[in-house]
């Protein structure tokens, strides 16, 4: 053997060393990938689910919030109503009740008039 083959086997050996401690790296790596694909198709396989339940949810809020948007519009109706009422109701016994009311408050100051005789009406 001669000197150039001497050193194409050491170039050869140091060459094995090289790949083989970069081979341990590189195996670490594709487990940490297979950990990765691992980790990624649990978090697909739990969120689909949830996505689900959330749709659901979403859907049943929606229904509930068309049933109190109804109940809104009949209170407001019935508020719209009641107010109707009541102005009905003043502008129909409020009136005769303010007359009758004068009426007796000037009957009340005719015969309070009357019982003392040394005052005139007009003077207080």
């Amino acid at each position: 053997m001669s000197g150039g083959d001497i050193a194409g086997l050491i170039a050869a050996g140091v060459f094995a060393v090289l790949v083989a401690l970069l081979a341990v790296p590189i195996i670490k790596l594709g487990r940490v990938f297979d950990e990765m694909r691992t980790t990624i198709k649990e978090i697909s396989d739990g969120t689909t689910p949830l996505i689900e339940e959330v749709t659901a949810t979403v859907a049943t809020t929606n229904t509930q919030l068309g049933k109190v948007d109804g109940i809104s519009n009949n209170v407001s109706d019935a508020t719209a109503n009641i107010s109707a009422l009541s102005a009905l109701v003043a502008a129909t016994i409020g009136q005769p009740l303010i007359k009758v009311s004068a009426f007796s408050y000037g009957v009340r100051q005719a015969f309070a008039g009357r019982r003392k005789p040394g005052r005139s009406r007009h003077s207080r």
